[in-house]
């Protein structure tokens, strides 16, 4: 299950837990919305623990100054100095 899904359970969960008023024999709908959210955030911080893991931290990539061949001889750099 993705992070969207369980911003999905998060979001029906409190739907169920505090904007409805449904009443069905033998189902607690405020307890199973209360369920679903504690589930949907169960999966965020697993999600967002494995998202940290995978995240590769790669090195700084090493500076090389080029060095620079003068020559001398009058015609390296094209004018004759």
């Amino acid at each position: 299950m993705g992070l969207g899904g369980c911003i999905i359970l998060i979001a029906a969960g409190a739907i169920l837990a505090f904007a409805t008023d449904w009443h069905m024999n033998g189902v607690d709908l405020h307890l199973v919305g209360f369920i679903l959210m504690v589930v949907g955030l169960i999966g965020v911080a697993t999600f967002s623990s494995i998202a940290r893991r995978r995240r590769v931290v790669m090195p700084p990539t090493p500076v090389v100054e080029e060095e620079r061949h003068h020559h001398r001889d009058g015609y390296g750099d094209g004018y004759g100095i």
